[in-house]
């Protein structure tokens, strides 16, 4: 795979030699390097500071899911970006929202979308969601020795399932043990606010806008209690990015329609600052 400078304008006989179907393993056999769990890292003495991404919030419903994530990314306590973006297409089906170190988890969400693209090509079709979350399950095993200098990613990953008819949710701990969530689920600093919203306000028979609601109502949440997770910025117009997949595939919300999802929450929150009540009994 090194560059020849006097080629002919041929690939080099790696990318013509028949092998697996996973780009990780073509690269890890051609190209140890590249990938970022083999990259020797300096000793460190301490926290890493590099800037981290926050909360991510998924939950289904009749026909899909719904994936959201919060603009801010944080280094220490500073705010290091107000509008960086956690929530990506992987492919026609399915979305991943990255908490963690911001540099290493775009990255990463880079690689898993060449994986699945790998394997299409390769295999003449499609993987199923089962496949997808655990092709990014190895991937973050294979990152485990970044994550124990501090480096860890944590992603949340969101599909339609085509054969079983419906959204799932998949969520990961840093080892790469994965775990299928029912309902809804949230990752990041922020989570543990964002579920206990969820737990009040989702149920199976919302709409697809009323589950993109209450996925924003938790990131709402999430950032009323801790200040690594950022609210809808009203003043800068800078909206959480919610992303929808259903049979007919990934579909980003305009920004016109998070907003206007934005402000109905907030000026909700100005007559109940602590938000909907879950009746009692």
């Amino acid at each position: 795979m090194e560059a020849n400078t006097r080629s002919t304008g041929r690939l080099p006989a790696a990318f013509l030699t028949p092998g697996s179907s996973s780009f990780m393993d073509f690269l890890s056999e051609h190209a140890p390097d590249q990938l970022p769990g083999n990259r020797p890292l300096p000793p460190v003495h301490g926290a890493i500071e590099a800037p981290h991404g926050t909360t991510i919030v998924a939950a289904t419903f009749p026909g899909g899911v719904v994936l959201t994530g919060d603009r801010r990314a944080t280094m220490g306590n500073m705010i290091a970006q107000r509008d960086i973006e956690k929530v990506f297409p992987v492919d026609e089906h399915s979305a991943v929202g990255i908490a963690g170190t911001a540099g290493i988890a775009v990255e990463m969400v880079k690689l898993f979308q060449l994986e699945l693209e790998h394997f299409e090509k390769v295999e003449g079709a499609l993987l199923s969601l089962e496949g997808k979350a655990n092709r990014l399950s190895t991937m973050i095993r294979g990152n485990l020795g970044m994550a124990l200098q501090g480096l860890a990613v944590v992603p949340l990953f969101g599909g339609y399932d085509v054969d079983r008819e419906k959204g799932r949710i998949f969520s990961y701990d840093v080892t790469g043990g994965r775990s299928e969530e029912l309902g809804f689920a949230a990752v990041g600093s922020g989570s543990v606010f964002a579920r206990g919203s969820l737990k009040k306000l989702y149920r199976e028979d919302l709409t697809e806008q009323q589950a993109a609601t209450v996925v924003v109502q938790a990131l709402y949440d999430a950032a009323d209690d801790d200040s690594a997770t950022g609210g809808p910025d009203m003043a800068r117009r800078i909206y959480p990015i919610v992303a929808v997949i259903t049979e007919d595939g990934y579909r980003r919300l305009t920004e016109a329609e998070v907003s206007e999802i934005a402000r109905a929450v907030h000026e909700g929150r100005l007559q109940l600052p602590n938000g909907p009540q879950a009746p009692v009994l």
